[in-house]
């Protein structure tokens, strides 16, 4: 009787030996012997390994077909498994039968061939890059963080809300956003004042692609106490940077009766949460990060988990940038956004450790974080990491009818349309707070990948959109 197994199931289940297997997979390598076999490499994703075959020439398509395989070609393999005497292998399939499944076209321009590949030809090639070791390393790698993140607030009494990917409005209440329409482009319809008649689009109003899911998932925390959502969001920001993308994902978690203390503690508890389980259970995809990627992936990581985060007010930063003496391009002064320039400075060389940075002047922060009792800074943070700058930024909300109402005249946003916002403030408000944090940028601090258009399948950015 055949088994049919992965080889992930194949290097964690031991009693498998010198039984009949079948596995499918996509072949890494092909080397002949002079003595009549071949040796080959199949790989399947389902783990960094791979699992190494043995192909006598006494099997019936030796010559007709083993003997033209190459990279890439899809396989299904039946043999008998066994312990392996190689060195750089544990097990090894002695092949009874071999399918060829799917040949390469051209193996000689075949575009993921055996050579190593820069990262940027990678990028043109998405729908193929997956088949190397490092984009699977990530994959296995995100898809792991990406149940965990979950599993995390699942165990901690969170729901899950799936917030609206369009919306009419803006939750940063800043920043571009695109459009979502139905609207004929070659004919468009107008009011009589010569703007655009959205009454006659499909929801009979201006709508976009979410920036966050923040606002909505307020509104359940408003009754459900602790929600997150998790998907993704889309920005259409001219940054064409290693730290930006137009479509990413963001976890986001907001909790009713809670400071901005609470939140802090909670984001703190859920990365190191992600990192210890990475180093344990991620032990051959980190090993190659470390291999290829960075030689200071497990202490910059165990020292994380060992660390107690700093945490430092807003204005004392600026004192600490303001004494540096160093040549920055953006100028230091009380009241500016910090600069990725300013962040790298302050957690590469000054702390040389991640940091928590809070209370920021109301005038750089969104119009929902609540205002602080000096009427001038908010009860907001960020947590700012080597290498990468901020993942994670959150705050209390504004609970306070009135003091909300204010923010939104000081920010120029419509009442109107944020109307159902108030009336969370109206009908039984309590005190809250949420944070969100980028997937793809916890991805880079946990990997060491420095861009995050390699730790998403397939990365939408400024003039790119492939596939």
């Amino acid at each position: 009787m055949n088994i049919m197994i992965s080889i992930n199931d194949i290097h964690n289940n031991h009693v498998l030996i010198n039984d009949v297997i079948s596995i499918f997979g996509w072949i890494r390598s092909r080397r002949d012997s002079k003595s009549g076999f071949s040796f080959i490499d199949v790989y399947d994703g389902s783990c960094f390994k791979t699992i190494q075959a043995i192909v006598k020439k006494s099997i019936p398509n030796y010559k007709t077909e083993v003997l033209k395989l190459t990279i890439g070609c899809s396989i299904c393999l039946t043999g008998i498994l066994i312990l392996s005497l190689g060195k750089k292998q544990k097990y090894e399939i002695q092949v009874l039968k071999i399918k060829v499944l799917g040949w390469i076209d051209n193996p000689h321009h075949y575009p993921i061939s055996a050579k190593k590949h820069t990262y940027e030809y990678l990028r043109e090639v998405p729908h193929l890059r997956s088949r190397t070791n490092f984009i699977g390393v990530i994959t296995r790698i995100r898809n792991h963080i990406f149940y965990k993140l979950h599993h995390f607030l699942y165990k901690k009494k969170y729901f899950w809300i799936p917030t609206p990917i369009i919306t009419s409005l803006n939750s940063e209440g800043a920043g571009s956003m695109f459009r979502v329409s139905t609207l004929n482009l070659n004919n468009i319809p107008v009011n009589h004042d010569g703007t655009i008649n959205f009454k006659k689009d499909f929801f009979g109003k201006e709508s976009f692609l979410t920036v966050s899911g923040q606002l909505t998932a307020e509104s359940y925390a408003c009754s459900m106490t602790k929600v997150y959502t998790f998907g993704p969001i889309f920005r259409a920001e001219h940054s064409n940077t290693t730290r930006h993308l137009a479509e990413f994902w963001m976890l986001e978690i907001e909790k009713a009766f809670s400071d901005l203390e609470n939140i802090i503690i909670l984001s703190e508890k859920i990365i190191k949460y992600v990192i210890k389980f990475v180093l344990n259970d991620c032990e051959d995809d980190i090993k190659f990060l470390y291999n290829h990627i960075d030689k200071n992936i497990f202490n910059r990581l165990q020292k994380f988990l060992s660390s107690k985060i700093i945490h430092i007010n807003y204005i004392d930063i600026i004192k600490i940038l303001k004494k540096s003496h160093q040549n920055f391009s953006h100028t230091v002064y009380m009241g500016m956004d910090l600069m990725s320039e300013h962040e790298k400075y302050l957690v590469d060389h000054y702390f040389k450790s991640p940091i928590i940075i809070k209370n920021y002047p109301k005038e750089i922060k969104a119009f929902y974080m609540r205002l602080n009792n000096d009427n001038k800074t908010v009860a907001a943070m960020d947590l700012l990491v080597p290498d990468i700058g901020e993942i994670l930024g959150g705050s209390q909300r504004e609970e306070r009818q009135m003091v909300l109402e204010s923010r939104l005249s000081e920010c120029n946003l419509n009442k109107k349309k944020y109307s159902w916002y108030v009336d969370l403030r109206r009908y039984g408000s309590v005190p809250h707070s949420g944070f969100g944090l980028g997937f793809e940028r916890l991805l880079s601090y946990i990997t060491g990948v420095k861009n995050v258009r390699d730790l998403i399948p397939f990365p939408r950015c400024v003039k790119n959109a492939l596939c």
